[in-house]
């Protein structure tokens, strides 16, 4: 097993904190995430060299000898079929990139008398976890004095749902009013439940409520279908989270301009959007100063087919047009195959850059 040396989601620099509560930030809160398939797409060498020259952006990071092989997620890879702990079956055509849902448990109602959900005192919903050693590792990180988090798997709720009924029925159940949805949703809701609660008993800074809403124009749940099957699901997990007084950080990628005020309603502090899916003039007209935007970097047009300047100057106007002294805003890019290495250079020394833009 080789440790990961991607960035992780939640920056450990506690000034994550002062960004989230508008508390003026010495800097914004940047993160550079690289996929693990990224390792057999790219040069590895070239990869280290950037890392190992903007610092800012990976500060522990220590060149590992060549070659380098992530410690992939089970469900991450190829040619290896992965049942996790609901049932679901997960299919990936490359090592690193999650997979889709081949195999739903719950395709037919049938098997709903006998279906058993996950005890969430042995998984995460994904894969075995030992809370045990959840609560050390959390424990060191606080000694360290790095901002400790914790939180759900990616897709906890509404994809949770489409992963068991698949996505088709899960709309028709919600569309006819499917009696049984509820009670799914209801046995769902009370497994995340305990989940978070673990992670309220470890007392982490940030608890993290991640999974994807949106599609490419729009969400991929009716408006009023989330208000009535996932936001009040939503409300119950993040609950005790907000009563302890934690930091809730929502991520969704996909167009969710007409979630977004439900989300916050929900009593979300960091929400994690794509950029110009939803738009910098939506963001900044309805988001900007209501709840700390983590601004999730395009990765659909400028940077994968951009020039270097290209890449820059939307660093420079997502800066100027969501940044401010007292804070609020957070960036991250997630770094896939098929981006041109100049532009990952251009974007790594825009983000070291255009951090201290306020500063």
């Amino acid at each position: 097993m080789v440790a990961r040396i991607a960035s992780s989601v939640i920056s450990k620099d506690r000034n994550i904190i002062k960004a989230i509560r508008f508390e003026y930030p010495d800097h914004i809160p940047m993160t550079f995430h690289i996929n693990d398939a990224c390792w057999h797409h790219y040069p590895q060498e070239q990869l280290f060299d950037l890392m190992e020259s903007h610092s800012f952006l990976f500060p522990d990071f220590v060149r590992p000898p060549l070659p380098y092989t992530p410690d992939y997620l089970p469900s991450t890879l190829k040619d290896h079929p992965y049942k996790d702990s609901f049932g679901c079956i997960w299919e990936t055509q490359d090592d690193g990139l999650m997979g889709i849902i081949t195999g739903h448990p719950l395709a037919s109602w049938d098997a709903w008398p006998d279906y058993k959900m996950p005890d969430p005192a042995k998984t995460n919903g994904l894969e075995e976890v030992d809370w045990r050693a959840e609560e050390d590792h959390v424990r060191a990180a606080r000694a360290r004095g790095e901002v400790t988090t914790g939180g759900l798997r990616h897709g906890h709720t509404f994809l949770q749902l489409t992963y068991l009924r698949g996505y088709e029925n899960l709309i028709i159940d919600m569309a006819e009013e499917e009696p049984l949805l509820d009670e799914l949703i209801d046995r769902l809701g009370a497994f995340n439940l305990e989940l978070v609660k673990h992670y309220v008993g470890m007392d982490c800074d940030i608890i993290t409520f991640a999974e994807d809403l949106g599609a490419q124009i729009g969400p991929m749940v009716r408006p009023d279908d989330f208000k009535r099957y996932i936001k009040p699901s939503y409300k119950r997990i993040m609950q005790p989270a907000s009563d302890a007084g934690l930091l809730i950080h929502m991520h969704s990628d996909g167009d969710i301009r007409l979630l977004c005020s439900d989300l916050i309603e929900n009593g979300v502090n960091v929400l994690n959007l794509q950029d110009l899916v939803n738009g910098l003039d939506f963001i900044r007209d309805n988001l900007k100063g209501k709840v700390c935007i983590e601004l999730d970097i395009d990765r659909q047009n400028v940077t994968p087919f951009g020039t270097p300047e290209e890449v820059d100057a939307l660093i420079l106007e997502e800066v100027r047009t969501l940044g401010s002294k007292a804070g609020g805003l957070a960036m991250i890019y997630g770094l896939y195959p098929g981006v041109p290495l100049k532009n990952v250079k251009a974007l790594m020394d825009a983000m070291e850059k255009y951090a201290f833009y306020f500063s």
